[in-house]
Parts: C-alpha cells; structure tokens; sequence
C-alpha cells in the first residue's frame, strides 16, 4: 500500500505537487504491473502507451492516457473485449472555448475501444458526421482505494476507468445539433437503435432571455437524484456545478491518507447523465476534488472527466449572451486547506483581474457572474466564511462591479444583502430590486444539492417563514488558519434543505433594463428565494 506509513501530520505541511513527488516515488518502488492493462504507478505508465499525445496532465503518475484515435492499443486486439459489447455510458456535455461555435462531449466506455468518435447532425435521422475522440486511462492503485460504496476487488491489482473526450468546433451558433457516440463495432449509424440520440445547444450570438441553473456539493444520493431531477425540468440553457462534485475522495483535504474510491465517479457520472448529456454542465473544482494520485496540482483525474475549454486549467470563463461567467478555483486561494494554497502563484488572481476589467470595457455584457467552491459569506456552522477569498477575489469584485457571486462548500442555502467592502448597502428582502453599479454584490451559497445538510447559528429565514435577523454570530477563517469571530447583519436569506439556484436573464429593451431574476426552489420544487439585480 503505497501510503500505508503515512499519516495526516506526515502530509499535513505538504502542498500536493510535493505528495504527487512523493507518491512518484513511492510507487515506482514496486512492480504495479499485474498481467492486466496498465499499472498505475510511476513505472513508466505513459510509455506503455505506443503513440499519441497524452491527455492527462504533465508529471501525471497514475493518470495514463491512451493515444489519439486509430493509434496502436493498450493491449493487443487478440486480447481486447469486443467492441459491440462495449457499451458507453456516463455521457455529459460541456461548452469549448467558445459557447457559440464549440461543444464538448465526454463519455465512458468498460474498457478499451479502437477510433472512438460521435456523430451529430441536424435530425435525430441524420448523424452523418463523423467527429474522432480521444481515450484514455486513469488507473489507480488498488492499495490507494478505501471503498467508500462498493465493496473491494475481487483481485485487487488497480482500478482501471476509460474516459472519451470529443472536442467539436465550427458550429453554428444558436443551432441544435444532435449527437450519438461509439466505436469501432458500435456504430450508431449502422446499428440503428443501438446509441440513445442527444442533443446540445450552442449559444446565440446576440444578447437573448435564457434561464441558468446553479448548485455545489452534490455526491450521490436520493436528494443528489432529486436537485438533478429539478435541474431537468427546468431545462436551463446550462448548468454551474459550484464544486464538491462526486466526493470520491471522502476527506476533502487533499491528502494522500484521505479515503479515495474512485469508482464514486462513475456512479456519480451516471446520476447526473440524464440532464448533463443534454445541458452544458460548467463545472469548478472544490476541495474533494483535490487528488494527489494524478499530478502535481492534484487534477489529473478531473480533468480526464471534464474537458475544460482551457485544456488542463481548472479556472475558464465564457459568455453567454449578455452575461460572462468567471469558472474559479478557490483551492487556490482558501485559508482553509493548504494542499493547493497559492500553487497557481498568483497567476489566477492576475487572470481574473484582466478578465474582469475586459468584461466591463465590453459593451455587450450586461452582467458579470463568478463562481467558485469555497465562501466568501456564509453563516452556516461547518466552514462559515473564508479570509483568503475575501482578501484575494472581493477587492476585485468591488472594484468591477460584480453583480453575483455563487459559491458552495456549505451545505445550505443562503443569500447576502447587496455588499461593498463587506458591509450592507441595502437591505434586500424576497421580492426586492438591487443594482449592483451603486449598491454592490449579491453572494449566494447554494452547497445545497445533495450531500448531507449543514446548520446556521440563527434560524432558517426564506419565503414564508421570514425571521429579520439584524446580527448573526458566526466567524471566518483567518490568515492562520483558525477562526475569527465576527457578528453579520449581511445574512438575508437562509435554508437548511437541498434547493436549486435559477437565473433568468433578461436583455434590457428600449422599456426595460436588463436584469437577472434570481429563484431558488427547494427539493420540491417550491420557491423559498426570489430577487431581481438589475442594470
């Protein structure tokens, strides 16, 4: 077992590119070889591989990515399942670089396939186009799995999972094109019937009304099933998965002695398929996402199940109408887990500060909204507030005039007052107008799709059942690491359930200002928030 001598103090100074150095070694001290596929170890894995370019990131360990398509295989064909009876599954759809022209398409298969690809097309009856995917491998080392719900192998030797990433561009913006993926001996244009057609959107051009979902800390579960389900009737023009996706990785702090099952990930995947194999499902990492087993940042394996429109960076941004989007990685930058803190080395927050300043010059944009894992303001008693993305990101968001911010990792609902330099501008009760160019940011927690529920130090207060509380106990987490505490009055809104953040945007018109109309309903379907930003 590769980290049976290591204990949480052992890591507890160490950043994840030094456990990832660690892990390299460690494992390459043994022969993980097992008459298989591939070991996952520090042997050699890529070079098993004959051609291609490798997927996974650079310095990847246990991460192996297979070659582009129609190159040599992990195995030889003599020993490969047949590819008819490959099946693949866990599909989710993700916008590219550019909403309006590129889509992604992501799926798995049990095993290795030859030239895997999808078709689209404009009718369900003509998938004529043939676009080629990638594979690859992600394995990991049996001795490095505790299983969280499943039981163990029956031979252990190293969990193997199969991800195809397809990137499309050149699309035409505003179109729906339908969708089918396979392989060679699974072709859905020669086997009719046999590959469930789905469809994707690309954006408008031009400004248009269009509704957004959002919500973070999901895992699986009876509730996770249920926020999918609403996420489904919406039908949004795209979904924001504020983070703590799968939790797979049980600890969440970025460890090596953390519980790790990573077949949590494919039953998590194939949860979410229903809705995100047909609405773009815009993901950030969160602190269970953290895996040192993969690569020095500890993002490996998400980045094999997520094709980010910035291949192998975990913060993007897109537009989409009259709105841009800021995708952030708050590992980054929390006092709270020290495993990534700072390992961007302040490019993000450089990044971030040119985005926003670009967005705003942009006389197109209406509204800027960012979202990330970790909180800036939140009262509930787990993980309350987080000094380092204040310090870092809501100076920016201030002096740019950020009108919403949603973040997870509390697992509660609950919505500010509009804010400036943390302090209340006005006061925003359900049903209210704010105007974020004169009164500030708007900060949702919506941690709230499925894992278990948190608590708040005041008591709940949303539509019907309103409790005004003018001072709130609760505390952040200091430069240290430790608590600081604070009483708030900025704590408008607050829902101990599971619930659904959604977003209408509304283009401004000769007799109406732009807006963003802000619901949130809970598990069934009833609403507890409403409020309208406005421009």
């Amino acid at each position: 077992m590769a980290n049976s001598n290591l204990t949480p103090r052992d890591l507890a100074g160490m950043s994840i590119a030094e456990q990832h150095e660690w892990f390299k070694k460690a494992t390459s001290r043994r022969s993980l070889l097992r008459g298989g596929l591939v070991g996952a170890g520090a042997i050699a894995a890529v070079g098993t591989v004959a051609t291609g370019p490798a997927s996974a990131a650079a310095g990847s360990s246990a991460a192996t990515a297979a070659k582009a398509p129609g190159s040599a295989s992990l195995l030889a064909s003599a020993d490969r399942p047949a590819g008819s009876f490959l099946a693949p599954f866990a599909r989710h759809v993700q916008f590219g670089p550019d909403p309006t022209t590129s889509f992604a398409v992501t799926w798995q298969v049990p095993a290795v396939v030859s030239r895997p690809f999808v078709r689209i097309g404009h009718s369900p009856l003509e998938l004529g186009e043939k676009i080629s995917a990638e594979l690859s491998v992600l394995s990991t080392p049996w001795g490095d799995v505790s299983p969280i719900d499943s039981v163990p192998l029956a031979t252990p030797t190293t969990v193997e999972q199969y991800y195809v990433q397809a990137r499309i561009s050149h699309l035409l913006p505003g179109t729906t094109y339908y969708y089918a993926v396979g392989h060679d001996g699974y072709d859905p244009a020669t086997r009719p019937g046999l590959e469930p057609v789905r469809t994707f959107t690309t954006a408008p051009k031009q400004a248009v009304e269009f509704t957004f979902t959002a919500f973070g800390d999901q895992g699986e579960s009876y509730d996770a099933v249920a926020t999918g389900n609403l996420v489904r009737s919406v039908n949004p023009a795209f979904h924001l998965h504020a983070g703590d996706l799968s939790y797979a990785n049980d600890g969440g702090s970025g460890l090596l002695t953390n519980a790790y099952d990573p077949r949590v990930w494919d039953s998590f995947l194939v949860q979410n398929e229903p809705f995100a194999s047909t609405v773009p499902w815009q993901a950030v990492v969160g602190n269970h996402e953290m895996e040192p087993w993969y690569s020095p940042d500890g993002y490996g394996g998400y980045f094999e199940r997520f094709a980010q429109p910035v291949a192998n960076q975990s913060y993007y941004s897109f537009t989409y109408g009259n709105v841009a989007f800021l995708a952030l990685d708050a590992n980054d930058v929390t006092y709270e887990y020290t495993a990534n803190n700072g390992y961007s080395g302040g490019a993000q927050t450089t990044w971030l500060a040119r985005q926003l300043a670009g967005f705003r010059a942009n006389k197109n944009i209406d509204f800027i909204v960012a979202y990330f894992h970790e909180c800036a303001y939140c009262t509930a008693t787990a993980h309350a507030s987080d000094g380092g993305v204040r310090a870092a990101w809501t100076p920016l968001f201030d002096q740019y005039s950020v009108d919403l911010v949603i973040n997870g990792h509390n697992h509660v609902y609950e919505r500010t007052d509009p804010l400036k330099a943390g302090a209340v501008t006005t006061s925003a009760p359900i049903g209210a107008t704010v105007t974020p160019a004169t009164q500030g940011t708007t900060y949702v927690v919506a941690g709230s799709a499925g894992n278990s529920l948190y608590a708040f130090t005041a008591g709940d207060s949303y539509e019907g059942a309103v409790e005004n509380d003018s001072a709130v106990a609760s505390w952040y987490r200091d430069s240290t690491g430790g608590k600081t505490n604070e009483t708030v009055d900025w704590s408008r809104i607050r829902y101990t359930g599971y619930a659904l953040l959604t977003v209408q945007a509304r283009p401004g018109t000769r007799s109406a200002k732009p807006e963003l109309v802000l619901s949130a309903i809970n598990e069934a379907g009833t609403e507890i928030d409403r409020l309208t930003i406005q421009r």
